[in-house]
This record gives structure tokens, C-alpha cells and sequence, in this order.
């Protein structure tokens, strides 16, 4: 299993960024996924999920990104994405790509204890 995520990079609040994640060594159609971040000196954050086609591939964010980030799957191209804007300073981490244990939201929103799978992280940086 690989999870390899792309696309971070240092950006001005208000600003705008879409991660990728590109999957391999799994079914990824049959997977739900998420979106974890942890910030320095932080403990992991769950911010976004989807779940498969067969759930309707809906969508959970955690509070403080609706409105502003937006998950979606690729399944033709293995591929997760967070499309990020109106970026906050509070939204600087490092971000994870992670396959869920069972369909979304998350239990513990606040563990890696939902994920089996997570990738390298790609960071985030919110600076003016």
C-alpha cells in the first residue's frame, strides 16, 4: 500500500491550494478515505472524508474547514483531493492522506486509531 500526497507549499492567508494524494496497492474505489493533519506539537486533526460510490460518495469535513475546503476522488485515476481556500494561519500542518478503517465521519477525530493506511504528509504553510 502507498499513499503519496502532493501539492502543499507556503501560501498568504486567504489563499488558495489543492492536495493530492495518489494511491496504490489497494482497491482504492472500495476505500474510504480521509484527510488528516497535524500541526507542530499537535496531535493528528481529522478534517475531511468521502466515502465510496457505493455510499454515495458523500462527503464530512470537521467544523472549522466547511465552507472553505472541499474533498474529492478520482477513482479512475486512484487519486484524493483537498481543494483548499480562503486559507488561515490556524491551517498550517503537515497533511496526511489516510484510508479509514470503516466508512466516514471518524469516531475519534482526534487519533491515527481510525486510519490503517496513511501516507508521508505534504506541508502547509499559511504565512503572510
Amino acid at each position: 500500500v502507498q499513499l503519496v500526497e502532493s501539492g502543499g507549499g507556503m501560501v498568504q492567508p486567504g489563499g488558495s491550494l489543492r492536495l493530492s494524494c495518489a494511491a496504490s496497492g489497494f482497491t482504492f474505489s472500495d476505500s474510504d478515505m480521509a484527510w488528516v493533519r497535524q500541526a507542530p506539537g499537535k496531535g493528528p486533526e481529522w478534517v475531511s472524508a468521502i466515502n465510496t460510490a457505493v455510499g454515495g460518495d458523500t462527503t464530512y469535513y470537521t467544523d472549522s474547514v466547511k465552507g472553505r475546503f472541499a474533498i474529492s476522488r478520482d477513482n479512475a485515476k486512484n487519486t484524493l483531493y483537498l481543494q483548499m481556500n480562503s486559507l488561515k494561519p490556524e491551517d498550517t500542518a503537515l497533511y496526511y492522506c489516510a484510508r479509514m478503517f470503516h466508512p466516514p465521519p471518524p469516531i475519534a477525530t482526534m487519533s491515527w486509531e481510525e486510519y490503517d493506511y496513511w501516507g508521508q504528509g505534504t506541508q502547509v504553510t499559511v504565512s503572510s
